[in-house]
């Protein structure tokens, strides 16, 4: 039975779930999505798993990652109590990303299938993911696509046969292009900013822009957007007659209670207490 699916929060490229499964068995076949599973089970679990004409049994405890490439049927046995966590990556994404950062031919991509692996960053990325699933935080698609963008580099880099060499560059955004995106991200702060569409503004990767933007800045551009929002409705709070939903909305947040948390965050008091200050 599922626990928590991210299938609702409109996220594109990566799909989340939670699942609580009693002892049991499944036949599943994603045709356009690479599959990676994070045991979060209290206990070790044993699993049977049947993939890619090989068979592994052993036990599953949590943290460990099993990863199968799209296309690939898998057959899973578990005699326990089960909580995985699945994240499901779209394989066109990953073309994208291998084709924009790293100039790779997307034909010849081919992710190698792991039974039982651990891998810190994945994990680490899993529980970003499932942390803002658990939270819904609706209207956070630019951390989203960031961790999104961060998995697919990483994945390509490790588990792909055609390792592609990183180049990362030393210098920041310059000063023409940093004004450049931070004033499109002003006069867009109502609106649901995408990664894409930053690193278009540029014409270079979105992994390649992240990295770049961060040296420039010294912060995500997530982080920066959110601060913007925030300084956004705090100039509007002084409108009194203005309710704080309403501001909410016009900040790029999607709820009253969306714009509290992340207020509360950036300025250690509520909307409704700094409007009374």
């Amino acid at each position: 039975m599922h626990s928590l699916s991210s299938k609702s929060q409109g996220w594109e490229h990566i799909w989340v779930e939670q699942f609580h499964e009693p002892l049991g068995e499944c036949n599943c076949h994603y045709s356009d999505e690479h599959t990676i599973y994070l045991s979060l089970a209290p206990r070790p679990v044993r699993l049977l798993v049947i993939k890619g004409g090989k068979t592994h049994t052993g036990l599953y405890a949590k943290g460990d990652i099993s990863i199968t490439p799209a296309k690939m049927p898998l057959f899973a046995r578990w005699d326990s109590d089960d909580r995985p966590m699945q994240i499901k990556i779209a394989s066109r994404f990953i073309e994208s990303v291998a084709r924009e950062a790293f100039d790779m031919n997307p034909d010849r991509l081919e992710l190698l299938p792991e039974f039982r692996t651990r891998d810190r960053q994945i994990e680490s990325i899993g529980m970003m993911l499932l942390s803002e699933l658990q939270q819904e935080n609706l209207g956070q698609n630019l951390y989203i696509e960031s961790l999104s963008n961060i998995l697919a580099v990483h994945l390509l880099r490790q588990y792909f046969t055609a390792k592609p060499r990183l180049t990362i560059y030393e210098g920041g955004l310059t000063e023409r292009q940093l004004l450049q995106v931070l004033e499109y991200i002003n006069e867009h702060l109502s609106q649901d900013i995408k990664l894409a569409d930053l690193a278009a503004l540029l014409g270079m990767s979105q992994f390649h822009f992240s990295h770049m933007f961060k040296v420039a800045i010294g912060i995500a551009p997530y982080q920066y957007l959110l601060q913007q929002r925030v300084e956004r409705a705090k100039e509007l709070l002084k409108q009194k007659e203005r309710s704080i939903m309403e501001i909410a909305l016009e900040c790029g947040f999607n709820s009253h209670s969306h714009l509290s948390k992340h207020f509360r965050q950036l300025t250690g008091m509520t909307p409704t207490a700094y409007r009374a200050n």
